[in-house]
């Protein structure tokens, strides 16, 4: 017979029900502490639960909650006492819980009413790919995760920095006076003036020769530059006097954390190429792929064997589109549905946008896509991008072959 189990993992604990085939509950509901000795009380339970009724094969599920879920998702799926149950571990995306559990109008919000819900979607079918345990991927999955989190914190450390740029010299942000905001040269000048009052009364010579310096000689019309500085400032709102020494610190210190955040990201991208090593692979040989994009890829896939094919490594990065029709009527915005690997996803694209500025076959896809699309140019077209990409690395990854342009 079929076992399925509904698990709900919190910190702390988790709690586990146990139904057939026809949804009956086979065996006591059992709560555990989350932690090495409860996973192996937990795992003694299954197999006396199994043998006693015969069980030949076990579906296990529970929702990904952060990392409360992941040891015993891990102990699950490569327990030796459970291996002749044949376990197959599926986590899923806490919205497809959400979505499932909105048939059920007369069952309260509780953990072990979550785990019935948890197994009856086991139950249901047409499930994400199980958790398929290979160690050897963990260590770069981690460190190319750890990336993943480094950009996001840059990204939202920079946006954080722009709000109170605006309150400080809101013309700079307006006028796009500087070509980098977060370069050495502005770096320079938002931590080296007081306010923009200061950058409007310098003379333009000294700002001129302020802006080389910093510059590096860099500028090809430093007056004009200059000029164009000189003008923001003297539009730019005037803060009040008590505001622009807590802004001034903001700013730097905001600057100084992104400095940081940058470094970090260098020390990891070394740390990622020296674990990538071990993982011999063709990705490289497509223009534009670099060795980070391919680290997250490889991590995120592990074995393209345990996919049946290309269509099923899309659908696991989310890279798949819902169908909206009804009748005579088809939509042509249709969303991403975005329910697969986020970090997957994340690298594709990442992938996709530095491969269309490489190689001319993407390069013209893209441009296609782009004046195809009727909203969303630049993202729609990178994403289908990315999904030509799919197609092109699970078949290198398959075949481990150089990458060939077909013509």
């Amino acid at each position: 017979m079929k076992l399925f189990v509904g698990i709900d993992v919190s910190m702390k604990d988790f709690k586990a029900r146990m139904f057939d085939a026809e949804g009956e509950e086979i065996a006591k509901r059992i709560r555990c502490k989350n932690d090495d000795p409860g996973a192996e009380s937990f795992v003694k339970y299954l197999v006396e639960i199994c043998g006693a009724n015969e069980v030949d094969s076990l579906r296990i599920g529970m929702e990904s909650t952060s990392v409360y879920g992941w040891h015993l998702q891990m102990r699950l799926a490569g327990e030796p006492l459970l291996a002749s149950f044949h376990p197959q571990v599926y986590v899923f995306n806490p919205k497809v819980i959400a979505n499932f559990r909105k048939q059920y109008v007369d069952i309260p919000k509780d953990d072990w009413f979550d785990c019935l819900v948890i197994a009856d979607r086991l139950r249901f079918g047409r499930l994400p790919e199980s958790c398929q345990v290979d160690f050897r991927y963990l260590p770069l999955q981690r460190l190319t995760r750890f990336r993943y989190h480094l950009i996001q914190t840059i990204t939202r450390e920079k946006n954080y920095f722009l709000t109170n740029l605006f309150l400080k010299f809101n013309t700079i942000c307006q006028d796009k006076v500087l070509s980098d905001i977060f370069g050495a040269t502005s770096e320079a000048i938002l931590t080296e003036f007081l306010s923009p009052e200061e950058i409007a009364a310098r003379p333009l010579d000294e700002l001129i020769d302020f802006l080389m310096e910093k510059g590096k000689s860099h500028f090809s019309n430093p007056e004009a530059t200059a000029k164009a500085l000189k003008h923001a400032a003297a539009c730019a709102y005037r803060l009040h006097g008590s505001l622009l020494e807590p802004v001034n610190l903001i700013l730097a210190t905001s600057l100084q954390t992104i400095r940081t955040l940058e470094q970090q990201v260098k020390s990891i991208d070394r740390a990622i190429e020296k674990e990538l090593s071990h993982f011999p692979n063709t990705l490289q040989s497509i223009p534009g792929m670099g060795p980070v994009c391919t680290a997250g890829i490889i991590a995120e896939i592990g074995d393209i064997h345990r996919f049946d094919n290309e269509k099923a490594v899309a659908k696991f990065a989310g890279l798949t589109w819902r169908k909206h029709q009804s009748g005579e009527f088809e939509a042509d915005d249709t969303p991403l549905t975005k329910t697969g690997n986020v970090y997957l996803r994340y690298y594709f694209v990442m992938a996709a946008d530095s491969v269309r500025k490489w190689d001319p076959r993407f390069a013209e896809f893209y441009a296609r896509k782009f004046k195809e699309s009727t909203t969303h140019h630049y993202r729609r077209a990178l994403v289908l991008t990315a999904r030509k990409l799919v197609r092109v690395v699970d078949a290198l990854l398959r075949s481990n072959q150089l990458y060939v342009p077909q013509e």
